[in-house]
């Protein structure tokens, strides 16, 4: 069997194909039907030598996590785990086998997963496991909890739910991988196992985020809404970037994670005063971006520190970020629009800043030379 070092132009050209192909069933918003989500994970697991699990559904992610916390307060058995068993065997079995084929080079198989799986890797993992984790260790129900055990029992529940968010299979993940073995069948004609591919395609097709465990498998509803800049990142104004059919919700703004007091008030509406209050360096950032340096001059009384013709040099004393603010302000003639733009905190005067701006060049010879 030859080595496949390099795609012809016609297989390059469908590599957009596949790779939009699989992310459209990654971001899908359609609800899983569970018979036929239930039937592919038991085939997997009957395919994989195991017995047939008992399938339980929820309708998102975080329902799970918090319904087996409780589970596991009460009873202290991890029953859908066992010791020799854990998501990660599912994970492999699903993923091992032979696709892409030996006669695949490293080089070509890295250059298709960049080109293929590109705008799905991660897109939700970080933020959406960043949230579930917030919210476990935020619950009111955690604190009871932990306060009400003693050492020895906190210590084995917060391993127990470590390893259960560890075990989750995440289907968008399992889609870059389906993106690179569809091509590779598909476009490459590469040797295959059809019922292993049929079953991996399966499980990505129609299920949402997986926990697997030895005798119990826990199945995900998918979001109902998935919301994205044009930068493929989760963005929303006002209203959650990801939203599961029980209200569990994400914000966020431009690819960062918002807390709930932030996202669910548009941008128009954020409160230059909440930067003075605002500990995490990145949710100031956002703060700023949102707000817009010319509101937040007004709001917070920025101080005028030197003018040059339309331009005013400022400066925010206030603790708003990790060092001071000096703008740069220039009001507009005709419509009296202000622009604001940053400038590095060492600018004393207008000109200064203004030839700071534009690369070195003085405002007088820029104004030469335009």
């Amino acid at each position: 069997m030859s080595l496949i070092e390099k795609l012809t132009p016609e297989q390059e050209a469908l590599i957009p194909v596949y790779r939009e192909k699989w992310r459209a069933i990654a971001l899908s918003t359609e609800r899983i039907d569970c018979e036929k989500a239930a039937k592919a994970v038991k085939a997997t697991y009957v395919l994989i030598g195991m017995e047939e699990p008992e399938i339980v559904f929820y309708d998102s992610p975080n329902a799970a996590l918090i319904t087996t916390l409780s589970k596991l307060s009460q009873e202290l058995d991890r029953s859908w785990v066992g010791s020799s068993w854990d998501g990660s065997d599912l994970w492999g079995e699903l993923c091992i086998y032979e696709l892409p084929p030996a006669n695949v080079c490293n080089d070509l198989e890295d250059e298709l997963y960049k080109q293929i799986d590109r705008e799905l890797d991660s897109l939700l993992r970080f933020e959406l496991k960043t949230k579930l984790e917030n919210s476990l260790n935020n619950c009111n129900h955690c604190w009871e909890l932990w306060s009400e055990l003693d050492r020895q029992l906190e210590s084995q529940l917060q391993v127990e739910v470590e390893n259960a968010k560890e075990d989750c299979i995440h289907y968008e993940i399992l889609a870059c991988c389906a993106s690179l073995k569809d091509f590779c069948i598909s476009v490459l004609n590469c040797v295959y196992d059809q019922v292993r591919w049929n079953s991996f395609e399966s499980v990505v097709k129609e299920c949402g985020w997986i926990f697997a465990g030895k005798n119990t498998c826990i199945v995900c509803d998918r979001p109902t809404k998935l919301s994205f800049d044009n930068q493929n990142r989760l963005h929303a104004e006002g209203e959650p970037a990801i939203e599961f059919i029980d209200g569990y919700s994400l914000y966020s703004y431009h690819g960062v994670t918002l807390p709930e007091k932030y996202g669910k008030i548009h941008p128009e509406q954020w409160q230059s005063q909440w930067l003075l209050t605002e500990e995490n360096a990145e949710l100031r950032r956002v703060l700023i971006q949102g707000i817009g340096y010319a509101r937040i001059c007004q709001e917070l009384q920025a101080v005028e520190l030197d003018t040059w013709h339309e331009y005013t040099l400022l400066k925010i004393d206030a603790d708003v970020d990790e060092e001071s603010i000096h703008l740069l302000k220039m009001t507009c003639p005709s419509t009296r629009f202000i622009h604001a733009l940053r400038v590095a905190p060492n600018m004393n005067s207008a000109r200064e800043a203004i030839r700071w701006v534009n690369w070195g060049i003085d405002p007088e010879e820029f104004g030469v030379q335009t």
